[in-house]
């Protein structure tokens, strides 16, 4: 029997502690912005509660404050599927690049890189992060799995769960004005519209430990460095702690 697990929403349609996922995904999904994580006992969240947000992620765990800081996975969503987008570019604007980690059932079980353009921006290599985990995400779906999608850009996924309906309603436009990276926000967009309602999509904080935002983390790096245009699967077997030794963004 999996391990009880409480979860912390602190920005969601309601905010608290609950003690199931499905309860948790209600309050979170499809709200931008979204801010939560899973604890192993109700002890620790009700501690992180209390100190809000930003302080929970960066406070180190009880009797452990001399160990060193490691990416963890212990707050994976509990879905079948949970998929990390990412992006990289260096300088901005300059060389970018995509990455995905993605876990099935508690497990990662792919990395993905590419998307690499020779003059992108953050933004550029955000959004192609994102649409690249819905596209993903749709296969889950498709194979009847649950999926959670995060990202660690509030751009990215304003522009595609929140903004773009208005944009749409006004001609892709901002109130007259043009949109930039318009082509991709409306692929993402588009591909949303068939997935909303039935993955959750949240953000999640970047450079915060998190091993799946970590892993694609390093993808998008590495994607930069191979010059790899494609999306191309992570040759296996994956050997984490390489991996995560990799560059990071």
């Amino acid at each position: 029997m999996a391990k009880k697990k409480f979860y912390v929403v602190w920005q969601g349609r309601q905010t608290g502690i609950f003690t199931d996922w499905p309860s948790t995904e209600a309050a979170v999904s499809g709200v931008a912005g979204a801010k939560y994580k899973g604890y192993a006992s109700e002890a620790e969240a009700q501690a992180a509660l209390k100190m809000g947000y930003q302080k929970a992620l960066s406070a180190k765990p009880a009797g452990k404050a001399k160990a060193a800081a490691k990416p963890s996975s212990a707050a994976l969503p509990d879905t079948d599927w949970v998929i990390y987008a990412d992006g990289a570019c260096d300088p901005n604007p300059g060389q970018a690049g995509t990455g995905l980690s993605l876990y099935q059932n508690g497990q990662v079980t792919e990395l993905w890189y590419g998307l690499y353009q020779p003059m992108g921006t953050n933004n550029t290599a955000e959004l192609n992060g994102l649409l690249a985990a819905l596209k993903l995400a749709q296969r889950g779906v498709e194979q009847g799995a649950s999926v959670t999608v995060l990202c660690d850009s509030q751009y990215a996924i304003n522009c595609v769960s929140r903004w773009a309906d208005s944009w749409k309603a006004q001609g892709w436009t901002r109130k007259g004005d043009p949109i930039k990276n318009l082509e991709l926000i409306q692929q993402a967009y588009a591909l949303w519209q068939t997935l909303k309602g039935r993955i959750t999509l949240a953000h999640v904080p970047g450079h915060a430990g998190i091993e799946g935002n970590e892993l694609a983390d390093r993808m998008s790096v590495y994607a930069v460095e191979q010059k790899e245009t494609a999306l191309v699967r992570y040759p296996e077997p994956l050997d984490l702690a390489t991996v995560l030794a990799m560059r990071a963004g």
